[in-house]
């Protein structure tokens, strides 16, 4: 269950880079609005199922305002750093930068619940952020060390922190056994509520585009990237942990380049084949089950 769990996340999220990037295609949409109709649609759509299936739980006001916090952090403002990030740097370096969710989450885990991470969590991470490195060797040397890729670089960071954040949020629902469906339906429609409240401090008019396009793209990021990619990726956070679940950013890029290969003419070099062998190597240590008297634990 946990692999089926863990490439369901790989394979989604993996292809809501193209989805994005359509989105920003199809028309000049706001940052704030194309993340508001994503997570409104989403989150709408959740509540709606869960309703008609007899599967939304009840939660107490202080479920909700951790559902907030939560949606703040992993469904509304970390959305708004890496969407504009983009326009300042590389995708791939964004994605070293995201792949940064690993060490965040094992530390978080470390200050916020007393989880001492396993010891192999770090010559996994040091593999998979390696390989990341390497898969986008030649994007990172043509960076220039400007303000622009200063602030990009930023965004990006800041963005991931507040994806484990969510990610904290998360284990903490799931230790006081609430239902992974109904608070995420919930944090989903409180991130989309904030978006639409700053968007129209912020001057920004609430309208889609009316393109098919725009709207097609918009679906799957709602329907595939938010109801069954968070659904997936939080489930696994219950089950193995948020250090061990945030370890599948690391693959993002792979799905990414595959596509690319496929549609864009991608060409694989030398170093992106070394960067491929890194990242598998680092979640066999990672995922490979080890004797018991050989585990160790950080002190």
């Amino acid at each position: 269950m946990n692999l089926m769990l863990y490439l369901a996340v790989v394979l989604i999220w993996g292809t809501t880079w193209i989805a994005i990037f359509l989105q920003q295609q199809a028309a000049d949409t706001p940052v704030l609005v194309a993340v508001f109709w994503r997570f409104l649609f989403a989150s709408l759509t959740m509540l709606v199922l869960l309703r008609l299936l007899k599967r939304l739980r009840t939660l107490d006001a202080r479920d909700h305002l951790f559902c907030l916090l939560q949606g703040g952090c992993v469904f509304g403002f970390n959305f708004v750093c890496f969407y504009h990030a983009a326009a300042m740097i590389s995708t791939g370096l964004e994605s070293v930068i995201f792949s940064m969710a690993v060490l965040y989450n094992a530390l978080n885990s470390w200050i916020f619940f007393r989880q001492r991470p396993p010891f192999r969590l770090l010559p996994a991470a040091a593999l998979g952020l390696g390989g990341i490195v390497a898969l986008f060797w030649q994007d990172i040397q043509s960076a220039r060390v400007a303000p622009q890729l200063l602030w990009g670089v930023g965004l990006s960071a800041l963005g991931t922190l507040g994806f484990s954040f969510g990610n904290m949020i998360s284990t903490r629902h799931q230790r006081r056994q609430r239902d992974v469906l109904t608070t995420n339906s919930y944090a989903m429609l409180y991130g989309a509520l904030i978006m639409a409240v700053l968007a129209l401090v912020n001057g920004d008019a609430l309208a889609p585009a009316l393109n098919l396009q725009w709207l097609g793209a918009m679906s799957y990021l709602a329907l595939f990237g938010s109801v069954l990619g968070f659904g997936a990726y939080f489930t696994l956070v219950g089950r193995i942990g948020a250090s061990q679940a945030a370890y599948s950013t690391l693959l993002f890029p792979l799905v990414a380049l595959t596509l690319s290969t496929l549609y864009e003419g991608y060409q694989w070099h030398s170093n992106a084949i070394v960067g491929l062998v890194m990242i598998l190597a680092g979640n066999m240590v990672m995922f490979v089950r080890w004797p018991a008297h050989r585990r160790l634990r950080l002190a």
